[in-house]
């Protein structure tokens, strides 16, 4: 027996990039409930953003968090406590890097370098986070609630962002682009969080499992390629990312009804 293990992006993908809505998606979620299939959500989000978006999706198992900084599994979800866990709000969570200060620290000792060049998350206002993200009040509250990773926004040029990229590299971050920013965290990413998962899940199992990723952005790159089946969800504002994989699907239709489209024609929900 194989069991398949969904890992989805929420913004862009399984979200539309606009209106945030996951409406469209949901004959395959529900196809997926009935298979016993669990979807991850595997986001840039926060752990308090993702609490209210599970519950009104209706998904309870794992998920992963800031690109891949860290992992949540809720109690019982495994029989035993998995390796390198610890107990938090409810939930193993497995970390994979420093928390956010360490990367705030970071970025002051560069701070006058790029004097203005960006914005930092953790100094925006709830309307600034508002203005740059779309989100109403209370989900920009809930994203400002970062525990991992440090996202600004770039305002200066693409050739001082390479500069940028290049100094916080030299000093140990590994920055990852977004669709909207620039995260500045250690090296996670959104792959080894997938491989963890899906090697945890093997052991405890004792089963093959087979994973299938979705993703609209740069920032999920290594979860598709990590994946056994990755799928490009096609975006209204970016081009498709490039996925160093043999076979690699794309949706015709973006968002949740790629989402939709695809995970019905691969699984044949």
């Amino acid at each position: 027996m194989t069991k398949t293990l969904v890992f989805t992006d929420m913004d862009g993908t399984l979200l539309d990039h606009h209106t945030y809505s996951f409406e469209a998606a949901k004959p395959a979620l529900t196809a997926l409930e009935k298979k016993d299939i669990p979807v991850i959500p595997t986001t840039s989000k926060t752990f308090a953003e993702l609490q209210p978006l599970r519950e009104s999706i209706g998904l309870d198992g794992p998920f992963i968090i800031e690109n891949g900084a860290a992992i949540f599994i809720p109690h019982g979800f495994f029989k035993q406590k998995p390796s390198g866990t610890v107990w938090i709000d409810g939930y193993w969570c497995k970390a994979f890097i420093s928390n956010k200060n360490y990367w705030i620290k970071l970025l002051e000792k560069i701070g006058s370098e790029f004097d203005g060049k960006y914005k930092q998350f953790s100094k925006m206002s709830i309307e600034e986070i508002q203005d740059a993200t779309g989100l109403d009040e209370r989900s920009a509250s809930l994203a400002a609630k970062r525990q991992f990773g440090e996202p600004i926004l770039w305002l200066g040029t693409d050739d001082e962002k390479q500069r940028f990229l290049k100094v916080v590299k030299d000093r140990g971050a590994f920055p990852l682009e977004g669709g909207r920013f620039i995260h500045i965290s250690g090296n996670c990413d959104k792959g080894q969080a997938l491989k963890w998962l899906a090697n945890e899940y093997q052991k405890q199992h004792s089963t093959k499992v087979n994973t299938i990723a979705l993703g609209d952005g740069k920032n999920d790159v290594a979860m598709l390629e990590a994946a056994h089946v990755p799928i490009r969800i096609l975006s209204p504002v970016n081009p498709p990312p490039a996925v160093k994989k043999e076979e690699v699907y794309t949706s015709t239709l973006t968002g949740p009804e790629g989402w939709n489209e695809m995970l019905t024609q691969l699984l044949s929900l």
